[in-house]
């Protein structure tokens, strides 16, 4: 099992660092290239640059009152949901559909519902183990 990972081109975990501006100010995010390659993919489907993209999702994280202390764990989680939601389904994955036109009201409580399913699961499991 674990040679479908090791297996994998060293490069997608090399770290790379970009420079943008947010709102005027310099910063810096240090990311694997998997990642931001991930980044390009999901920004491209809406016509945005990767700093484009990430200016979006800080001002709309602000917006919706998160917690912006950790902004490249972020960036990851949003990468690793994005393929996770295509994976269930959830979005196309033909780059040519924009992600600002799927119903996110729809998917996120269908997604909640799924986290729920498997909260009770791994609860079940857990319990019925021998001590």
């Amino acid at each position: 099992m674990c040679q479908l990972f090791i297996g994998a081109d060293p490069d997608h975990w090399s770290q790379r660092t970009k420079s943008l501006r947010i709102d005027g100010v310099a910063t810096s995010i240090r990311l694997e290239a998997f990642f931001w390659a991930t980044l390009e993919d999901i920004g491209a489907r809406d016509e945005l640059t990767v700093n484009q993209l990430i200016t979006r999702l800080y001002r709309e994280a602000l917006e919706a009152d998160h917690d912006m202390g950790n902004f490249t764990s972020f960036l990851r989680v949003c990468c690793a949901r994005y393929l996770s939601l295509m994976a269930a389904g959830e979005i196309s994955s033909d780059p040519s559909r924009r992600l600002r036109e799927v119903d996110a009201v729809s998917i996120l409580a269908r997604e909640r519902q799924r986290d729920r399913l498997h909260l009770r699961h791994t609860n079940a499991t857990v319990r019925s183990r021998p001590v």
